[in-house]
């Protein structure tokens, strides 16, 4: 459809005239260069390009002319139209760029700040041992054993061969749980799990149970009132020391890497029978440094307890001691941790601090 015929007013200028095309141009391009923004810049284009715009008014009074002095007016007005619309777009680009440019800057992101989501919850270090050491005893064939932790004073102590008069039994090493004298204990270590599992599966078996433990000691660098263990126990036809001494020395491979050294050393437990300590090769200075922390100069670290099952406690659970021999050891997880780890005091471990959690993420 061709643009409608314009009448001129003889009170207003020839808009066909070059003059006012070339005003209209000067305006136009002032108006663009004037623009500070998109939103001027709309502005500015609907006035100089617009349908009521000089540009369109002289475009539609071009069908007005006659015939020879169409083409002439058509090129001069065309080449006004393309020059205004060519700065416009330039005019555009360049104020979007300047838009994109400071977007960057308004809205720009600092990566390394730390995330205001809630952040991600960390088990806790001393979990994942555990959780370490049980996939290592499954991973021999052994099982998973649990027992209670307010246990029977009869499975804490006198199954375990504990005279009655024994010093763990007093009030200043063992919580006792009321009422009193009602034979109820806070376990004082993981060992009830021996005496509850040969009554409970009978022979063989091949357990490790995993645990908190409660003992009555000041909370320091390297006690706690509650700690966690790991029992070991192998109940079988034809189980000597050299089984125990084999098992402990995958574990403390498996939990400190190769080339870990360990000793047994002579020592007493009521419901082992011969008793050892096990300590290792301190893996800090490799007993090489007389002024070392971790081993104190020694060059061995104490570890834990271990040792032949004792007769008795076989007898107590019903197993035939004659036919059937067996060990079992306990090992500090917590301590093990410190080994492992380098952690200094243990109450680092109990203090509730998300940070301590978060330095060993989801693996240790």
């Amino acid at each position: 459809m061709s643009e409608p015929t314009i009448i001129p007013d003889p009170a207003e200028p020839d808009p066909l005239a070059p003059t006012s095309v070339d005003a209209a141009v000067r305006a136009a391009l002032a108006a663009a260069a004037e623009a500070t923004t998109l939103e001027d810049l709309k502005a500015a284009r609907l006035a100089h390009q617009g349908d009521r715009s000089r540009l369109a008014l002289a475009n539609r009074s071009i069908g007005n002319l006659p015939a020879t002095a169409k083409a002439e007016a058509g090129k001069r007005v065309g080449a006004a139209r393309a020059l205004v619309a060519a700065a416009y777009a330039a005019r555009q680009a360049e104020l979007e760029q300047e838009r994109d440019a400071r977007i960057l800057v308004d809205e720009a992101v600092d990566v390394t700040l730390p995330s205001g989501r809630r952040p991600l919850g960390r088990r806790h270090p001393v979990m994942l041992m555990s959780d370490r050491i049980a996939d290592l005893f499954v991973g021999m064939g052994w099982e998973i054993a649990e027992g209670p932790e307010v246990e029977a004073e009869w499975f804490n102590f006198d199954a375990l061969n504990f005279d009655v008069d024994h010093p763990a039994r007093q009030m200043q090493d063992t919580f006792y749980v009321d009422p009193p004298g009602g034979g109820l204990v806070l376990r004082t270590h993981t060992s009830p799990v021996q005496a509850r599992t040969l009554l409970d599966r009978g022979v063989p078996v091949y357990v490790a149970c995993i645990g908190r433990v409660y003992r009555t000691d000041e909370l320091d660098a390297t006690h706690m009132p509650a700690f966690h263990q790991v029992e070991g126990l192998a109940v079988d036809s034809g189980i000597t020391m050299a089984h125990l001494k084999g098992t402990l020395d995958r574990l403390a491979t498996e939990l400190f890497g190769d080339g870990i050294t360990t000793r047994l050393r002579p020592s007493y437990f009521p419901f082992t029978e011969p008793s050892a300590e096990m300590d290792l090769r301190c893996f800090v200075c490799r007993g090489e440094d007389p002024q070392c922390r971790a081993c104190k100069g020694i060059g061995w670290i104490e570890w834990g307890g271990c040792g032949m099952v004792n007769r008795n406690v076989l007898t107590a659970c019903g197993v035939d001691a004659d036919r059937y021999t067996g060990f079992a050891f306990g090992m500090g997880i917590d301590r093990a941790l410190m080994f492992r780890t380098g952690v200094s005091d243990m109450r680092d471990m109990i203090e509730g601090d998300v940070r301590f959690d978060d330095q060993f993420g989801m693996e240790i």
